[in-house]
């Protein structure tokens, strides 16, 4: 790895700071926030200016005194927190079998009722194993499982050690486990280590001031003042701090008041959990996805959080925690004392990082995730998530162009759209119901042929959208629920709810068609799944498995105009051209010189064969007379391998 020749001062030039690789994303991020292009900053009069002179503009009154000294020593101190410099390297891919594989997700509340009691359990889970073998993917994401009182779904664990009551027993996890690898498949388990619930036996026994685990969190005497002992807040709304009234104490909690921060610069934490982690790899889990993984180490103090980046980024005191100072030594601890070991699988949930950053947890060479997810994709520049608005396929496609081109092949990238935290894709892209599967097959080919690893969300198959609720009685989400109780009081009650159904976590967990009986909440809540959406993944995902060109291929793009996503993916002497029509309207196909073979059309089309008419065994291989076809429909694609 590279260190750092030098240190960033006020008399440090903009572009300097840009290079730098935390500056790098700070910067991107601000600008995505402002809903600004990079080229702000990277022109030659900007990149070239002093910070010194950049900061007394910024704090000027002319520019509304926004970003004023204390917001730039802050981001001076963020990025000369970190001595080493990225290392992206464009040698030979590393083969490992995470990179080859297609994970699915399964949210286990809402997947698969295996009693009929209206909530999702490992019964259910297994009783749907052939549906998705038969679909292709090769290892299963389990979302908590864990003995939780489910104040966040889960998220909130009890006991690391048990399963949940609703969804069963160990006997039952270890039969799931058994059958999913009887199948050829594999599972890694949710690591929620951030935090526990506030009735985790660590917890209860730290409310005693004398207990020794009372250093396994984060308390604060009371100054008297009856006051937060600073000014971070949590991410579902209200201060990051609860009191505590038989110690006279405050404690953090990042997320809900019944999700307490752990303290990892505690080594007894760090014990603990690398033996609770080790004890679940002995029994066979192939890995794990880790939860915020990047909020585990705080700035020591626990400072005042800095106003202006807490107004850009909705969450005062971030700066003190999202990429903190002993992140990555945290990182290579668990992983050489649990992951290592057991040749198990790590994919960090990393919120806030942007690519540079990634490269410095993911670098094969620095042993500490093997993967991670990065949201900056899933919202274009200047939005929210608790935002109506219509989502620009085109910042995606600029997005991962960006990542394939400079991510490097010794880091790997995580390939998605939904997850259980995010309302669906295609609904945001368009309302139109009747774009939907089209829309949704067009986000398929590119997942699946596009450089990284997919992770598919339940449901994504099915073609399923974001639902329309009409209450706040439907929705289970805290952050949601945080949200309303926050805004209903002060804002009028349908513009909040409005917000509260463009963001909320909610469309994501309502349980899958397949199960009979839905909780009182979600009653009335269905979809009909779209049989032409699950037959465009099964055939997408057998193609993957039979073409190694779009896991280990070179990345090229051929044509990125507004609208337009076309890329070339080629492995020796196998090479496929992907054609991608991102908009609502007809445009001419990219036009391909010499012989070549479709190989997947979305669109069926009459009077020829497309992929979607043949049979599974030919995984949808149809051939195409040269100068036919120059139109792509809205939101199509095509595969093409030249010959």
């Amino acid at each position: 790895m590279e260190k750092k020749d030098h240190w960033l001062t006020y008399d440090s030039t903009i572009g300097e700071l840009y290079r730098n690789p935390v500056g790098h994303d700070a910067l991107a991020r601000v600008l995505l926030q402002l809903g600004l292009p990079e080229k702000v900053i990277t022109n030659r009069v900007i990149s070239g200016m002093k910070l010194r002179t950049v900061a007394s503009l910024a704090g000027s009154k002319l520019s509304g005194g926004r970003f004023g000294l204390d917001f730039f020593d802050a981001l001076l101190e963020l990025a000369d927190s970190e001595k080493d410099e990225p290392h992206p390297s464009g040698g030979k891919i590393t083969p490992k079998w995470w990179k080859e594989a297609v994970f699915y997700q399964i949210y286990p509340r809402s997947f698969c009722d295996g009693n009929g009691d209206g909530i999702g359990d490992l019964p259910g889970i297994i009783s749907k194993l052939d549906y998705l073998k038969k679909l292709g993917v090769d290892a299963l994401w389990l979302s908590p499982v864990y003995d939780s009182p489910n104040d966040d779904n889960g998220y909130d664990i009890r006991d690391y050690d048990k399963i949940m009551e609703e969804f069963g027993t160990m006997e039952d996890f270890g039969k799931l486990l058994s059958e999913v690898h009887g199948r050829g498949m594999r599972l890694i388990m949710d690591l929620v280590v951030n935090h526990t619930s506030d009735e985790h036996r660590w917890y209860q026994e730290a409310k005693k001031p004398d207990s020794p685990y009372r250093e396994y969190y984060f308390f604060r005497k009371d100054d008297g003042s009856h006051t937060p002992p600073n000014n971070w807040t949590s991410f579902f709304s209200g201060t990051a701090w609860k009191y505590e009234e038989e110690s006279d104490s405050w404690a953090l909690h990042l997320f809900s008041g019944k999700q307490m921060d752990l303290n990892w610069d505690n080594p007894k934490v760090r014990e603990d959990v690398t033996a609770m982690v080790n004890r679940w790899l002995d029994r066979g889990v192939d890995g794990f996805r880790m939860d915020v993984i990047n909020y585990i180490s705080k700035k020591e103090g626990l400072p005042q959080g800095n106003e202006t980046i807490g107004e850009l980024m909705g969450y005062p005191g971030i700066e003190h925690y999202y990429y903190g100072p002993n992140l990555h030594k945290y990182l290579r601890e668990l992983r050489e004392k649990a992951f290592e070991p057991h040749g198990a699988f790590s994919v960090g949930e990393t919120p806030g990082l942007g690519m540079k950053m990634c490269q410095l947890v993911t670098g094969e060479e620095r042993k500490e995730l093997d993967m991670v997810f990065s949201f900056d994709h899933l919202e274009t520049p200047g939005h929210v998530r608790f935002e109506d608005y219509e989502y620009d396929l085109n910042y995606f496609r600029d997005y991962m162009i960006d990542w394939m081109e400079h991510y490097g092949n010794n880091c790997w990238m995580s390939l998605f759209y939904n997850n259980h935290d995010n309302p669906r894709m295609i609904s945001k892209i368009t309302k139109d119901v009747s774009r939907h599967a089209a829309l949704a097959k067009l986000l398929a080919v590119m997942q699946l042929t596009l450089k990284g690893t997919p992770f598919i969300f339940q449901g994504d198959e099915m073609g399923l959208a974001n639902y329309n609720f009409t209450s706040m009685d439907q929705i289970t989400d805290v952050e949601a629920k945080g949200y309303y109780a926050g805004h209903s009081r002060k804002e009028p009650e349908q513009k909040v709810f409005a917000v509260i159904l463009a963001g909320t976590r909610e469309h994501a967990r309502v349980p899958l068609p397949w199960n009979k009986k839905l909780p009182p909440c979600h009653k009335g809540l269905r979809q009909k799944p779209k049989r032409e959406v699950y037959q465009a993944y099964r055939r997408l995902l057998y193609l993957r498995h039979q073409e190694k060109a779009f896991v280990y291929g070179s990345f090229r793009v051929l044509d990125s105009r507004k609208d337009r996503f076309v890329y070339e993916r080629r492995l020796g002497n196998r090479v496929y051209v992907v054609d991608c029509n991102l908009g609502a309207k007809p445009c001419r196909a990219y036009q391909i010189k010499g012989q070549r073979k479709l190989v997947y059309d979305t669109v069926r089309r009459s009077g020829r064969t497309a992929a979607n008419a043949v049979p599974d065994r030919a995984a949808g291989i149809a051939r195409e007379r040269a100068g036919s076809a120059r139109i792509l429909e809205a939101y199509e694609a095509r595969i093409w391998r030249l010959c």
